[in-house]
């Protein structure tokens, strides 16, 4: 890595000269090399030392920037690949793996000492510094593009590349300060997904933590000594389970090795900022991996864990049935375990352990019957042979890499706009995500949408490739239905801002409605003015009902946190004190007419009340039935039909929360009401039905069929959106005609 090393010394007078003392040591480091490579041949290990000879006279008088000699760092990234029982070809690249970049040394020149292979390993791990770039980006991507290439055609490049990059991280406190966050990053959103993407665990796990340390150190510092702390607290407690597992296995009969695992930091950390948790909430810090001789092994103690502990639901995991894509196979529970404190096991077998760890290395690490395996061979080849045919389509470095990362971060999903730009979303995003990630106002007036040329709900969760074009209207406007739905955080605030602020004041209108109502019932025409004359009572009041502002009060009653009734009978009494007293003639008619559905300060619906007016569900009301309002708490106003069973007994349990609500003359929108239609099961029945309503311009919200076996007739539940009650009976009547239908009505809660 060429970030790390300093200009040979003849070339600066400032550079230190490889004392001999340190050229000793970087010899001594070969014999240590050596001691690891029993796993090869005698001839082998010659043409291993003759690269490592060859490397050491070319990097001869470079120093990394901790002062020794350079030669130390490619033998430490051999001994990784040592470590992963590579074979001979890929220890010489590794060792040679900086020759033609830092030294001058050409491709030619190793094809002929070394071999083609060894030339093509060391080729593909080259950086492009001597071709001219636009951009540092661009520059980049083709290094990027022509790495993993190469690592398409031969997988012991990407190997290489991810232990010199490990070793780099590892002595990264050597660099400058200023590099290390570009370098982590770098690390971290590129180097470490590619080793979870081949299966490499434990280098994935040891990428991110380094990353982690130098991009925030003093978070860093702060988790691992909570981590610390929080070790030596449940010490005893993992100690038992140990023990207790140990135990029930040896009383099975069945071999197991036990170790324990701990959550990384930056997994940790991870989750804390993902889900909002603190440290303490972090459950599942410490955990335990059993190795068993068998998969069956790995089921029956499965069996025996869940019979010890009991476990949490949704928590179980079955990896070995269906491996992920990197071919990782375990068994994952979560256990409760003593002091109700949660535990997690993973069961494996041993050739599992190895691909758990090294994934695609673990074809050279062990080589039994059960690594062997047709799945095992296919590790990682499906991803790396893609990487060759998104070659053909493309030989833009930077659309190739764009389109590397769809494969790459399997928590990601990339689509395209219709412009080909490309967008990254988490995965489970949908079309609101993708909306508002590409502008707030395009979100707030998205009205449809279309996924590779179809029209589709806006709740469509999006796949990897897709085009999406958003349809927007200046007429619409958030939905509170989507934050159902929608998974990015911005999405999510966005709609959320516009909601609050269109309900305050939505809520604020009928909150003055309300009590406009509530003091006709006193007596009372109008609210006294807000002037100074007034101001004391108006003081009184706002402290009574603990508001700060008026118009702060009239959001609170629409919003059913003050009852209307109430704060009418304080105001009165507050005006009395005053001398004010109510109008008789007012009061005796509002009185007269208190029992009547319609009186003269009801509350009008046309169906534009949006978010502070809403139909209840149990019996949705529709223009044309006799309707009462009841006051949710913090809900708005809710409408039921007036011998809705619900409504009743909330009107029996709750009556000073009801109010008078009658329907507009002209209502402005259709409202949503329940028909059942039972049908002769003959062919073709479900179209004959939505053809009648659609012929009766009702339109179809929603549709259930019966779940029971097939019988004679069925029962088909629709949701319809209607007019009004003319409308509806209208709807039912040309049902009722439709070939093949027994009956049609409406659905009515039960009382």
């Amino acid at each position: 890595m060429s970030a790390v090393v300093q200009p040979k010394s003849k070339h600066s007078g400032g550079a230190k000269s490889p004392s001999p003392a340190a050229l000793n040591a970087a010899a001594a480091s070969f014999a240590a090399l050596t001691a690891n490579l029993e796993y090869l041949s005698s001839d082998d290990i010659e043409l291993v030392r003759r690269a490592y000879r060859f490397a050491d006279e070319a990097h001869l008088g470079q120093l990394r920037n901790s002062g020794e000699p350079y030669i130390t760092h490619p033998i430490a990234v051999a001994a990784q690949c040592a470590e992963w029982k590579l074979d001979a070809q890929a220890l010489m690249a590794a060792l040679l793996h900086d020759a033609i970049e830092d030294c001058g040394v050409t491709k030619a020149e190793l094809i002929d000492r070394f071999g083609a292979p060894v030339a093509e390993l060391v080729d593909g791990l080259t950086k492009l510094d001597k071709l001219q770039f636009n951009t540092r980006e661009e520059s980049q991507a083709e290094s990027f593009r022509k790495m993993l290439l190469a690592m398409a055609r031969d997988v012991r490049v990407i190997l290489i590349k991810l232990a010199d990059r490990s070793h780099n991280m590892r002595t990264l406190d050597d660099v400058p300060r200023e590099k290390w966050a570009r370098i982590s990053k770098e690390t971290l959103e590129i180097y470490a997904p590619i080793a979870h993407r081949l299966g490499l665990n434990q280098t994935y796990r040891e990428l991110q933590e380094l990353s982690f340390q130098h991009l925030k150190p003093w978070r860093y510092k702060v988790l691992s000594k909570a981590v610390a702390k929080a070790r030596g607290r449940r010490r005893d407690l993992i100690h038992k389970v140990q023990r207790e597992v140990e135990a029930a296995f040896e009383s099975a009969g069945i071999d197991v090795r036990i170790a324990g695992r701990e959550k990384t930091l930056y997994s940790i950390f991870r989750k804390m900022q993902d889900k909002n948790l603190s440290f303490a909430q972090v459950t599942d810090i410490y955990g335990f991996r059993l190795i068993l001789p068998t998969v069956i092994n790995c089921y029956t103690g499965l069996g025996i864990l869940h019979q010890m502990y009991k476990p949490l639901p949704g928590k179980f995991k079955d990896h070995i049935a269906i491996p992920k894509s990197n071919g990782y196979q375990s068994l994952h529970t979560t256990l409760v375990g003593p002091s109700s404190v949660s535990v997690e096991f993973q069961l494996r077998t041993e050739a599992m352990h190895v691909v758990a760890e090294s994934g695609v290395a673990a074809h050279w690490l062990y080589k039994s019957a059960e690594a062997t395996t047709p799945g095992s061979e296919r590790l990682g080849t499906k991803w790396l042979q893609s990487l060759l045919d998104i070659q053909d389509e493309t030989r833009d470095a930077a659309e190739f890499w764009d389109h590397v990362k769809v494969d790459l971060f399997p928590d990601a999903v990339y689509v395209f706009t219709p412009k080909s730009q490309i967008l990254a979303l988490p995965r489970g995003a949908t079309v609101i995500d993708f909306a508002y990630a590409i502008h707030s106002n395009v979100g707030d007036q998205t009205s449809g949408a279309r996924i590779n040329g179809d029209q589709v709900p806006l709740r469509t969760e999006l796949k990897n490739g897709d085009v999406v074009e958003v349809i927007t209207s200046p007429n619409a406007a958030p939905n509170p239905a989507w934050l159902g739905f929608v998974r990015t955080g911005r999405a999510r605030s966005k709609i959320r801002h516009y909601l609050k602020t269109l309900a305050q004041a939505e809520s604020e209108k009928l909150g003055e409605r309300l009590l406009a109502q509530a003091l006709r019932a006193e007596g009372l025409r109008n609210p006294p003015a807000d002037d100074e004359a007034h101001q004391a009572m108006w003081e009184k009041l706002l402290r009574f009902t603990g508001n700060r502002t008026y118009p702060e009060l009239l959001t609170d009653i629409g919003l059913g946190r003050r009852i209307a009734t109430i704060v009418a009978k304080r105001l009165m009494a507050l005006l009395a004190e005053t001398g004010e007293k109510p109008d008789a003639l007012m009061l005796s008619r509002e009185r007269f007419t208190a029992h009547e559905t319609v009186s003269q300060g009801a509350v009008t619906l046309d169906g534009s009340e949006n978010s502070s007016v809403r139909f209840a569900l149990c019996c949705r009301p529709v223009p044309g039935d006799e309707i009462v309002g009841y006051l949710g708490h913090g809900e708005g106003l809710v409408v039921h039909t007036a011998d809705c069973g619900v409504g009743q007994r909330l009107r029996h349990r709750d009556s000073e929360r009801f109010f008078a609500v009658e329907w507009a003359d002209e209502p402005v929108r259709t409202f949503e009401t329940g028909v059942l239609v039972t049908a002769r099961n003959d062919k073709g029945v479900l179209a004959r039905v939505a053809a009648t309503l659609s012929a009766g311009e009702a339109d179809i919200t929603h549709v259930e069929m019966s779940e029971e076996a097939p019988q004679d007739s069925t029962d088909l539940r629709f949701v319809i959106a209607v007019r009004d009650r003319t409308h509806l009976d209208a709807v039912l009547r040309a049902m009722r005609r439709t070939p093949s239908v027994l009956s049609a009505k409406r659905i009515v809660p039960a009382p």
